[in-house]
């Protein structure tokens, strides 16, 4: 599993003007099986996304982001395995998807 922290280089204005681009780009990631879960900051400063799959799968996917291609932000991520959860969360279905 990995997370992916967004930091945002740019304005907001410039952020909005690229968010439908931004959030199509996330449904196509969705519909590919790659994320699990997605939001932004508070303070919106940048989002996190948490995906499952190869390294290089979602290394390419986020290189596709347009928030990436217009350098409006910087992607990181963060390889996580989780050993415990709590919740929701703790069902097997759900351990699985995150394994």
């Amino acid at each position: 599993m990995y997370v992916i922290v967004i930091d945002y280089l740019a304005e907001l204005a410039q952020i909005d003007e690229a968010l439908d681009s931004h959030v199509s780009w996330l449904e196509e990631q969705y519909n590919a099986g790659l994320f699990l879960a997605s939001g932004r900051q508070e303070p919106r400063t940048g989002g996190l996304i948490f995906a499952t799959g190869s390294r290089s799968d979602i290394e390419a996917a986020i290189s596709n982001d347009p928030f990436a291609t217009l350098g409006l932000a910087r992607h990181t991520m963060i390889e996580f395995h989780p050993s415990k959860f709590g919740g929701a969360l703790a069902s097997d279905e759900v351990r699985q998807a995150l394994a």
